[in-house]
């Protein structure tokens, strides 16, 4: 009698276990775990990839942090280097959404409906978001202590013509190094006996100027007004209208973009007071206002 008296205790356990079981499942209604509302999901990341003049490496950068902050789900992949070098890249299929030169010739050269100095059979901007953001000023900079004391343009093309100071200028297909050109011509100058008696040192965009007169590896170098700015460096002049030209910076999307609306949403923001403080910080002058 004990022992049947035990079997159905445990019989009525387990049923009541049983039984408690299926009464929980009943109150979730048999449904599995529900997922996240797609709204509820975060977004999908927006990357937008931005070609632009290696001048802006630092004031650019900062824009976009702002950028981006505003802009949840926004990325931004900058791509700096010499206009020449970007617009090579653009013309070879690089994704690129917003090209920023720091010259015209290099921006004319992908627009179709550039007046001038437009490459045949390019069509690589779209001419309606194309607008002039910002302008620059040419410098001549020296190491610390100027050791050679180079005072001025004049001065300077007086001791190359002597054939006493080392010269810092950019390549001939970048914007820096062609207005260095322009400014050589301006003094009579001639590069192509310059350079072969080793009175210039050249570089593949403005940044390795830069970084030639701050080692010193120069006696003087020219480069932008916002990147001696920003490297801290001594400039002992600027260059005038008449000796090189405007420097004017271009903007546009491509019309390869794939992220169209974000570029153009990128550009008028570039515009803005915000946008606007970070280019002051370092010289630029804007030159269009939301």
């Amino acid at each position: 009698m004990k022992f049947e008296s035990s079997v159905t205790r445990r019989s009525f356990i387990v049923g009541a276990a049983g039984a408690a079981a299926f009464g929980l499942a009943a109150c979730n209604g048999g449904k599995a775990k529900e997922e996240p509302a797609a709204s509820e999901k975060p977004a999908e990341t927006q990357k937008l990839i931005v070609f632009a003049a290696a001048s802006l490496t630092e004031s650019l950068t900062e824009a976009g942090e702002l950028f981006k902050n505003a802009n949840e789900g926004v990325d931004i992949s900058f791509n700096f280097d010499s206009s020449g070098t970007l617009k090579t890249q653009i013309e070879e299929g690089s994704d690129c959404d917003v090209f920023i030169s720091a010259g015209q010739k290099q921006m004319n050269q992908l627009d179709a409906n550039a007046k001038k100095d437009h490459d045949k059979d390019l069509d690589l901007i779209a001419s309606d978001t194309r607008f002039d953001i910002l302008e620059n000023k040419v410098t001549l900079c020296v190491p610390q202590d100027n050791p050679k004391a180079v005072q001025s343009f004049d001065d300077m093309a007086k001791k190359l013509n002597a054939g006493e100071v080392l010269l810092g200028m950019g390549n001939s297909d970048v914007p820096v190094g062609q207005y260095t050109q322009k400014i050589l011509k301006y003094y009579s100058l001639d590069e192509e006996t310059l350079a072969k008696d080793g009175h210039i040192s050249y570089g593949t965009n403005v940044k390795e100027v830069t970084t030639q007169v701050k080692e010193a590896s120069v006696d003087c170098g020219v480069i932008y007004k916002t990147d001696a700015t920003s490297a801290k460096l001594q400039m002992v002049d600027e260059a005038t209208e008449e000796m090189c030209g405007r420097v004017v910076y271009p903007a546009a999307a491509t019309k390869n973009a794939k992220q169209a609306d974000l570029a153009k949403k990128f550009l008028e923001f570039l515009k803005t007071s915000d946008a606007s403080a970070c280019f002051e910080k370092v010289g630029f002058t804007p030159l269009s206002k939301a």
